[in-house]
C-alpha cells in the first residue's frame, strides 16, 4: 500500500486550472521530493492532501484512507509542516503542543512524546516561552513538532527551512533524517535544490500544474543536462587545430582556454587529455564542473517536458 496515492487530480479556481491531471504515488518509507517553480501547484496539491482544499476531480489516499471520504483516518496518519509561520501568540511552546495533541484526542498520556519532540528539536530552553517571543527559526521548529505530535506515519514538509539560518537548518535535517530512519515517510518541498539532491530517494517536478518529471534522483541527474560534465582546459599556447574527435564537444574557445561538454558516462577525461597531448597541446590547468539537480530542474521547467 502506498503512503500517498494521487490519482488524476485536477483543481480549478474559476478560470485558473491549477492542477491538471497530476498522478503519482509515494511509497511507504520514502524520502520523496516535490519540486517546482512558484505557481506550479505544489502547495495546492499539499492542501488537497491535508484536507484544506477539495480537488475538482480525482482522488487522494493516505495509507489507503481517502482524504475526503475517510478524512478522520487519513489525517491521523498525516502530519504537515506548513510553509507559513502560523501560531497562536497566547500560548507557550509546551501549551501549543498539548493543545495540538488534544485535537487528536490525546491528553496527558502524550506528554512524554511532547517532551521528546521538544528535546529532539532543541526547544528545551524555550518550552515555557510564549510563542510570540520566539525567533522565526524557533517558530518553524514548533511547527515541525506540531505536525508530529500525534505520531503520524507520513510527514509533509512544505519549505521547512525557508528563512532558517544555517545552524538551525542543519539540526532540523538531522532530526528529520532520524525520523526517516525510524520508518516515517517524508515528503519534502523546497527551493534549496541541494537539499532535495542530498536527501530525496525520488523526485516529482511540477510545472504549470502538470507532472514534468518523476524519477529517482540518480536517474534525473543522469538525463539531459544532468549527464553533462563541463571541463575547462587551459593550454600553454592556443590550439591551432582542434582534434576532430573533440570538435562536437566544444562549448567555447577563447585563446588558450577551451571548454568541453562531456557525457559523464561515456567520455573519459583521461582520453580527452591524451587526444590533446597527441595533438601537441601542453595542458597547464584543468577544472571540471558537473551539472546538478538545479541544472536538471531548470532544463525541465524551461522546456516544460517530461
Amino acid at each position: 500500500m502506498p503512503a500517498i496515492s494521487i490519482r488524476a487530480i485536477h483543481k480549478r479556481f474559476g478560470s485558473l486550472h491549477a492542477l491538471k491531471g497530476v498522478e503519482f504515488q509515494v511509497e511507504q518509507g520514502e524520502f520523496f521530493g516535490l519540486l517546482g517553480p512558484n505557481g506550479a501547484g505544489k502547495s495546492t496539491l499539499i492542501n488537497i492532501i491535508g484536507g484544506l482544499a477539495r480537488a475538482t476531480e480525482g482522488s487522494i489516499e493516505v495509507l489507503g484512507h481517502d482524504v475526503v471520504g475517510d478524512y478522520r483516518h487519513s489525517r491521523r496518519q498525516l502530519g504537515i509542516v506548513p510553509q507559513e509561520l502560523v501560531f497562536d501568540p497566547f500560548f507557550t511552546v509546551r501549551e501549543t503542543l498539548r493543545i495540538q495533541s488534544g485535537y487528536f484526542g490525546l491528553g496527558r498520556e502524550n506528554d512524554a512524546w511532547v517532551d521528546s519532540l521538544i528535546d529532539g528539536l532543541k526547544l528545551s530552553d524555550k518550552a515555557d516561552v510564549n510563542m510570540r517571543l520566539l525567533s522565526g527559526g524557533m517558530k518553524r521548529r514548533v511547527l515541525v513538532a506540531q505536525a508530529l505530535v500525534h505520531r503520524p506515519k507520513v510527514v509533509v514538509l512544505d519549505e521547512p527551512t525557508a528563512g532558517v539560518d544555517v545552524e538551525l537548518r542543519k539540526s532540523l535535517w538531522e532530526f528529520v533524517k532520524a525520523l526517516h530512519k525510524d520508518g516515517h515517510t517524508i515528503v519534502l518541498t523546497t527551493h534549496y535544490l541541494e537539499e532535495a539532491e542530498a536527501l530525496c530517494d525520488r523526485i516529482a517536478i511540477l510545472h504549470h500544474g502538470m507532472l514534468a518529471a518523476l524519477d529517482t534522483t540518480k536517474a534525473l541527474l543522469a538525463r539531459g543536462i544532468g549527464n553533462i560534465r563541463c571541463v575547462n582546459i587551459k593550454t600553454s599556447e592556443p590550439l591551432a587545430v582542434i582534434p576532430e574527435s573533440l570538435q562536437h564537444k566544444i562549448k567555447s574557445q577563447d585563446g588558450n582556454s577551451l571548454v568541453l561538454q562531456l557525457n559523464r558516462e561515456e567520455d573519459s577525461i583521461v582520453n580527452v587529455l591524451d587526444v590533446l597531448r597527441n595533438a601537441g597541446a601542453n595542458v597547464t590547468d584543468l577544472e571540471t564542473e558537473v551539472a546538478d539537480l538545479e541544472d536538471v530542474f531548470l532544463e525541465l521547467t524551461a522546456a516544460g517536458r517530461s
